[in-house]
């Protein structure tokens, strides 16, 4: 396994929390709070460009 940094959980109310990562080579990770074993991996910029579309509301359709 990666050496992964693993933010602080997002949570929602009464919802899994989310957590974000990040290795010393670039790579970036989602997972689930307590499973870190099974996570998504992507680069940096793909994460960059999730979290800003998210923030554009890209993803409100979701909601």
């Amino acid at each position: 396994m990666p050496a992964i940094t693993w933010g602080d959980p997002f949570c929602g109310e009464g919802a899994n929390c989310f957590r974000l990562g990040t290795d010393p080579d670039g790579n970036a990770y989602i997972t689930v709070a307590g499973d870190e074993e099974t996570y998504l991996t992507d680069s940096r910029d793909a994460l960059r460009a999730l979290i800003l579309g998210i923030k554009a509301g890209e993803a409100d359709h979701l909601l």
